[in-house]
Order: structure tokens, then C-alpha cells, then sequence
């Protein structure tokens, strides 16, 4: 844009917009999110049973969650039990190939654990794997 002065002369104005700060900014976000994405994915807060055979979760699978209050979850979502197979075969491609973790709370009611596992089955899912952690006492 250019306009005329008092004493009669041409100026131009620089109307260009620094990115670098933008930038700057935007790549410190990216880290904050690379760096707590994990964490966030974490789940909900379950206290698993301890025992002493315990195998690595060696790839990414569905997990249900029963928190101590009986709450159902599919991942993070909170699910009603009638529709956890909908749900489920919603996330799956072949349900029947697939397995799903189950972790519950060591306070929840077994009759509840078995009500759980009966919806899965119902739906098709035959490789349900309880979630537990290391036995952490005397053997």
C-alpha cells in the first residue's frame, strides 16, 4: 500500500505478518501433546488383581474396564452393558479373530466380572484376557 506524505513524498507500508513466533509456538504445542498423549491414553483408574504370572500387553486391543463402582467402559467411553457387543463390533473388524482385555476393579462382585463376560461371548468374542499386575509380596 503506498501513500503520500505531508512534505510530498511516496511511503510504503510493510503489511507482512512475522511466522516465526507463530511457529515457534505451534512446535511447543506439538511436543506438549507427543509428550502427553500417552499418559492421556492411559485409561480409567482400576485397581487389577495381583498375580504372579503376568504377560506384557504385547499389541493395541480393546479393553472393557469395570470400575469399582460397577461402571462399564469400552476404552474410555462408559458403555451400557446391553449394548457393550454393539459397541464392540462397531471397534472390531472380525470380532471372532479378535480378543478383548477385561480389567476390573479387585472389589467388583465376580457375578458382575461373569455378567460381563457373557455379553462378550454373546457377541461373539471368544479370547477375552483378564488384565492383572504383578504379584507384589511374598511367595
Amino acid at each position: 500500500m503506498a501513500f503520500t506524505s505531508r512534505d510530498g513524498k511516496t511511503q510504503t507500508t510493510l503489511a507482512e505478518i512475522n511466522m516465526v513466533p507463530f511457529i515457534d509456538i505451534v512446535l511447543v504445542l506439538l511436543i506438549i501433546f507427543m509428550v502427553t498423549a500417552p499418559v492421556i491414553q492411559s485409561g480409567i483408574d482400576v485397581n487389577v488383581p495381583q498375580t504372579t504370572v503376568v504377560r506384557e500387553l504385547a499389541e493395541e486391543k480393546l479393553v472393557v474396564v469395570i470400575t469399582k463402582d460397577e461402571k462399564v467402559y469400552l476404552q474410555n467411553d462408559p458403555v451400557n452393558v446391553n449394548e457393550l457387543g454393539a459397541k464392540i463390533h462397531e471397534k472390531l473388524l472380525d470380532p471372532t479373530r479378535q480378543s478383548i482385555y477385561l480389567r476390573a476393579d479387585t472389589d467388583v462382585p465376580f457375578g458382575r466380572i461373569a455378567t460381563i463376560m457373557d455379553r462378550l461371548v454373546a457377541a461373539g468374542i471368544n479370547n477375552i484376557s483378564i488384565v492383572t499386575q504383578p504379584y507384589k509380596g511374598k511367595k
